[in-house]
C-alpha cells in the first residue's frame, strides 16, 4: 500500500475534484491532476491509478453530453490514435520519467503555438485535405500522449478549439473520445503492471470526489459563455504544459 501522508490525500482529492470537473466543463485542467498523481505516488503507477478515475468521470461526461457529440470527427481521429497509442506503448518500454515529462511538455507547447497562430490568421479546420491533416497530427500526438502519461487532454482540447466546436458540442465530442480511448488502453495498462491493487484502493477511496466534481462542471458549463470557455481550456493547457517542462 502507498504510505500517504494526509496532505498527499487532501492534494490527491483536489485532483480527484478537477478530474471530474475536467471531463463535464473544462477540458484541459485534468493535465493538473496528472501532475498531483505523478507527484504524490510513484510515477508509472500514478498513470494507472488515475486512468479508473478518469474512465469514471468520462462515463458522467458522455451521460451529460451523449447528444452533443460529432461522431464523424472521432472517426475521422481513429486511425491515428491507434497509432499514437501503439507509438506510446513502444516508448514507455525505452523512456524515463523524465523524458516522458519534457517530450510531452514540449509537444504540447508546440501544439498551443500552431493553434493559436491559425486562430489569428483566420484559419480554421474544413472538411477538406488540411482538416484531414490536423486530424492526423493532432491523433497521433493525442494517442501517444494518453498512453505514456494521460496527458491528451491539453492536445485533444487544442485540435476541438481549432475546430471551432460549440460548447456542449466540444464537450460531448470529447466526452466519447476519451472514453472509448481510456478503456482502450486499461489491457496496456494492465500489461505494463500500472494498474495495480494499492492504487484501486486509492482509487475506491477518491471515486466519490470525482463524481461530486463531475456534477459540479455540468452545472458549470451550462453558465459559461463561448469565450471564456475557451480562455480557460488555452489557460489550463500552458499550465499543464509548463508543469511537465519543469
Amino acid at each position: 500500500m502507498f504510505e500517504l501522508t494526509w496532505f498527499a490525500w487532501a492534494l490527491l482529492g483536489v485532483a480527484a475534484v478537477v478530474i471530474g470537473l475536467s471531463k463535464t466543463a473544462v477540458p484541459g485542467a485534468g493535465t493538473v491532476a496528472v501532475a498531483i498523481f505523478a507527484a504524490m505516488l510513484p510515477a508509472k503507477q500514478s498513470t494507472g491509478t488515475i486512468l479508473l478515475l478518469l474512465i469514471l468521470a468520462d462515463l458522467f461526461a458522455v451521460f451529460t453530453y451523449r447528444k452533443h457529440t460529432n461522431w464523424r470527427a472521432l472517426l475521422r481521429l481513429a486511425p491515428a490514435v491507434v497509432a499514437g497509442i501503439l507509438l506510446g506503448v513502444v516508448f514507455l518500454f525505452f523512456a524515463d520519467d523524465v523524458w516522458v515529462k519534457k517530450t510531452i511538455g514540449v509537444i504540447l507547447l508546440v501544439v498551443i503555438a500552431i493553434t493559436l497562430l491559425r486562430r489569428r490568421m483566420g484559419a480554421q479546420v474544413s472538411d477538406a485535405g488540411p482538416h484531414r491533416v490536423a486530424a492526423a497530427t493532432y491523433g497521433t500526438i493525442g494517442g501517444f500522449t494518453t498512453m505514456v502519461a494521460n496527458a491528451a487532454g491539453p492536445v485533444m482540447s487544442m485540435y476541438f478549439l481549432a475546430a471551432r466546436f460549440p460548447v456542449k458540442e466540444f464537450l460531448g465530442t470529447a466526452a466519447w473520445f476519451f472514453a472509448i480511448v481510456n478503456i482502450g488502453k486499461v489491457p496496456f495498462s494492465i500489461g505494463l503492471g500500472l494498474i495495480t491493487v494499492p492504487g484501486l484502493v486509492v482509487d475506491l477511496v477518491l471515486a466519490p470526489l470525482v463524481i461530486g466534481g463531475a456534477l459540479f462542471g455540468r452545472w458549470l458549463a451550462g453558465r459559461l459563455n463561448q469565450t471564456v470557455f475557451e480562455r480557460l481550456v488555452i489557460a489550463f493547457t500552458v499550465i499543464g504544459a509548463v508543469y511537465l517542462l519543469i
